[in-house]
């Protein structure tokens, strides 16, 4: 028998209002134990007092019922909406813990539920999973995007067009004696070319997604002293950074979060770029060093226009620094705040221009998945261009990329993920 979970959907703390939301074959009938002589009408909010077993008056409450499988997880589903009270709620997840075969729901269970009963499929999920963990307008865009189920579609136009090839392929196999055309090898092919293009298209935009999903980074590199962390500081609106005239105080990478118009962007600053004895802050410059080639854009602060010859990061921004009378083109100054604009206009530019070769896939599992079935598609391209003889290898090829395509919504071979996805969920979710 399947167990009726509950668990509080809101955050932990005092609110205004606390939801409790309860998915299972007996959540109606939590009402009935909760409320006296309550008539239920799906989709219909009711305000009832609630009651415990006992008959202590519990809280006076906005009900929401909703019958399967009309309903997020596709069970009845019934939500509480409470005075949000810490002892309101504690008392109420109590009261509900004591109906039998009502138990409090794992983390992710009520997603994972709207899985199993087709309401989300994976990708979807995992637009849901983004979408709460959404911090800037990009990030909430995209995965809106993913959950509204723009992956799935894609994927549903490609698998449809394998399929069209197949049958192309496979009517040539199997009515070989009959009228049929012998040669569609010129109309696969094209319907092949066209969906790697596509593919190729997504796989190489799945990077900048990931980066919205995560944020970009942005290293800050030059020589000691040449006012790396206080334009940290000045960027991020307090002391994130120890300033001090001495070379080598910052030794170990300092990051700093922030929303640049949307865009999630973490600033490093980095140790200065020297020789040095000091083992630990060698250390410390070749951390600096990795972590800038390895960045989406590099900031370089120098005092004359001197190039920095360990940087091999293709994005670079160069600015000189401690301007602070204002009176360089590309001049900057973390003190007076001159050229600062500037620098964050032309950072924004850089990464706005990633941005417009996301597609609608967003994480490396996609990714995954959409290379193997290009490499599928390409090996099937290979068989047809040899001849009939090797049409039923390309028509096996072509399966498998179909296949490899149900995977990006969760048909197929997604068991060993699911557990990983669905743990990032909150109880309530």
């Amino acid at each position: 028998m399947v167990d009726t979970i509950y668990a509080l959907a809101t955050p932990q703390g005092r609110a205004g209002v606390a939801v409790v939301r309860i998915s299972g074959p007996d959540a109606f009938m939590s009402l009935h134990s909760l409320c006296n002589d309550i008539i239920i009408k799906p989709r219909k909010t009711i305000l009832c007092d609630l009651y415990t077993q006992e008959g202590l008056h519990l809280d006076r409450a906005l009900v929401l019922p909703f019958k399967g499988p009309h309903s997020f997880t596709g069970e009845d589903v019934v939500e509480l909406h409470l005075h949000g009270s810490i002892a309101v709620i504690q008392k109420a997840l109590e009261a509900l813990s004591r109906i039998a075969n009502f138990r409090q729901a794992l983390p992710g269970e009520f997603t994972r539920r709207a899985f199993s009963n087709e309401k989300l499929n994976l990708a979807e999920i995992e637009g849901l999973a983004d979408l709460i963990e959404a911090e800037t307008e990009a990030q909430r865009v995209q995965a809106l995007k993913v959950l509204s189920g723009k992956l799935g579609e894609r994927a549903q136009e490609w698998r449809s067009m394998i399929i069209k090839a197949m049958a192309l392929i496979e009517v040539t196999i199997d009515f070989a004696d009959e009228e049929v055309p012998t040669d569609v090898s010129k109309d696969v092919l094209s319907i092949l070319t066209n969906i790697i293009r596509d593919l190729y298209t997504e796989s190489t935009g799945i990077n900048v997604a990931e980066r919205i999903r995560v944020g970009f980074e942005v290293a800050i590199v030059g020589k000691p002293n040449v006012g790396k962390s206080t334009l940290l500081n000045a960027l991020a609106g307090r002391e994130a950074a120890i300033t001090s005239e001495q070379a080598g105080t910052t030794r170990d990478i300092i990051e700093v979060r922030m929303d640049l118009d949307g865009l999630p962007v973490t600033m490093l600053d980095t140790a200065g770029l020297r020789e040095t004895s000091n083992l630990i802050e060698k250390k410390g410059i070749h951390r600096a060093i990795e972590r800038a080639n390895s960045s989406d854009l590099v900031i370089v602060l120098t005092d004359d226009g001197e190039e920095l010859p360990e940087i091999k990061n293709p994005n670079i921004l160069t600015f000189i620094s401690k301007c602070d009378d204002g009176n360089m083109k590309n001049g900057l100054s973390a003190e007076t705040g001159f050229g600062i604009n500037n620098m964050m206009d032309l950072v924004k530019n850089k990464l706005g221009n990633n941005v417009q070769n996301q597609g609608v896939a967003t994480r490396f599992r996609h990714k995954e998945a959409i290379d193997r079935s290009i490499n599928k598609l390409t090996t099937a391209k290979k068989f047809i261009a040899d001849g009939p003889a090797f049409y039923d290898l390309a028509a096996e090829e072509l399966r498998q990329a179909a296949y490899t395509l149900d995977e990006l919504f969760g048909k197929v071979d997604v068991e060993k993920i699911l557990d990983e996805i669905f743990s990032s969920f909150c109880l309530g979710k």
